[in-house]
């Protein structure tokens, strides 16, 4: 048994229930006698593209000479990661004071993991002043912790698609509604491109919550044009150079990042060196570096790494991927593990065109995954040449040999990226 002085910051979260029970009474009744004063809050919610929209805001704001505060979930390697205090990543030392203070709150108000983990980021932020508060949402929106705070700057909304089903509902438009949860009266609303389907639902919940709608292809449009990104607004057009970050769906992220640096007034030559020099691991990640990447550097393989883990965001890397594929075939391997709650066709059919050999692994930091003979049989029955491995580096092994110089590319959960991306360069963190 650990002495209590050894006890560490993730140990005492991971001893709160590991369950997901969406509801603001718990973590408000525990943020009511705090009385925290937190930053001016940018909050942002969707199904895709709400980490890269929040790295690309966050490294514009930092090249404006702005302070952020940065929350996000889940994190890859260490729990750490998800907290950013004034640009850098939280000590233990400091995470540890506030587990602490998070688990005497707990004798006396039940509190699940993420609304444990979520209260003790306010009171890092409460404690050091910053510029802003970047805040990502972790699950839907109107009854995730983030959203117990009710006054708040600027909100944003990423694209919008099915997930989480069995939290969020069956229905798109009751989705939707979810996320418009974080929206509040009299605060900017940037809403990112959206599916046709869900464009009337969520222009009803600005309207009755009251927000100021700053809607993509009315009051705002962004595109690509001969490799640049291009911002119109009602009052002016921006000519932007391409976003740090791989693939034509960032190039949306950026724009709706690049928006709402408007919305706040940042000048452009800050939004242009902030697009140029984001950070976002695991998001179309050429993987170079470490052990795994001098594997693939030696036989003269590409090997890339996404945590895409839903139909939207496997159709984005396969997007990618099939860019890449134009300008340059090769043998195509793709290296999945997927979760047992995920649309397991909806993400293979992004892939059809690209005809890969599929490669299934477990997820082995999460008890939830799907067994990989479960999503290789998945594979097969859609007309796919699949196989599954008892574990990753095999089928790495055998994704290098499969062909001279393939392209590999390792997807389908975030869980999985960052065991992938623990294992390979052994460090504490990735992200700050």
């Amino acid at each position: 048994m650990k002495k209590p002085a050894e006890i560490t910051a993730a140990e005492i979260f991971y001893a709160f229930p590991r369950v997901i029970d969406l509801s603001l009474d718990r973590i408000r009744a525990a943020l009511k006698p705090l009385d925290l004063v937190l930053p001016p809050i940018i909050h942002i919610a969707g199904t895709n593209g709400k980490g890269s929209t929040l790295a690309f805001l966050r490294s514009i704001l930092e090249a404006a000479g702005k302070t952020c505060h940065v929350y996000t979930s889940p994190h890859l390697v260490t729990i750490h990661e998800r907290y950013v205090i004034a640009g850098k990543q939280i000590s233990e030392e400091a995470l540890l004071k506030y587990a602490k203070i998070v688990q005497e709150i707990a004798k006396g108000i039940p509190l699940t993991i993420f609304e444990a983990e979520t209260l003790a980021g306010f009171l890092a932020f409460a404690d050091t002043p910053a510029d802003y508060l970047l805040l990502e949402t972790g699950l839907g929106g109107r009854l995730d912790a983030t959203n117990a705070i009710d006054q708040k700057l600027l909100t944003i909304i990423t694209p919008i698609d099915y997930d989480h089903k069995e939290f969020l509902g069956e229905d798109l438009a009751q989705i939707a509604r979810e996320k418009c949860g974080i929206l509040r009266a009299k605060t900017p609303a940037i809403i990112a491109r959206q599916r046709e389907e869900i464009v009337d639902v969520i222009e009803h919940e600005i309207e009755i919550i009251g927000a100021i709608p700053l809607v993509f292809g009315q009051e705002w449009d962004s595109y690509q044009s001969y490799g640049k990104l291009c911002l119109q607004t009602e009052n002016q057009l921006i000519e932007l150079p391409p976003p740090s970050l791989h693939g034509a769906h960032q190039f949306e992220n950026a724009g709706t990042a690049a928006r709402a640096a408007l919305a706040l007034g940042i000048e452009e030559a800050a939004i242009a060196r902030g697009l140029q020099s984001a950070k976002w691991p695991a998001r179309m990640q050429r993987f170079d570096f470490g052990e795994y990447g001098s594997m693939a550097i030696s036989v003269g393989a590409e090997l890339w790494l996404d945590g895409g883990h839903n139909p939207h965001g496997a159709r984005a890397a396969a997007n990618f991927m099939a860019q890449l594929q134009d300008k340059n075939p090769r043998p195509f391997v793709l290296i999945c593990g997927l979760l047992g709650n995920k649309d397991l066709e909806g993400f293979f059919e992004a892939f059809k065109q690209l005809s890969p050999k599929i490669m299934c692994v477990p997820i082995t930091s999460s008890p939830n995954g799907t067994a990989p003979e479960a999503l290789a049989k998945t594979a097969q029955s859609m007309g796919f040449d699949a196989i599954a491995f008892e574990d990753f580096e095999l089928a790495l092994t055998a994704a290098l040999q499969f062909a001279t110089t393939p392209r590999v590319l390792i997807c389908g959960s975030l869980y999985l990226a960052g065991s992938v991306l623990a294992d390979n360069s052994k460090l504490v963190s990735t992200r700050s």
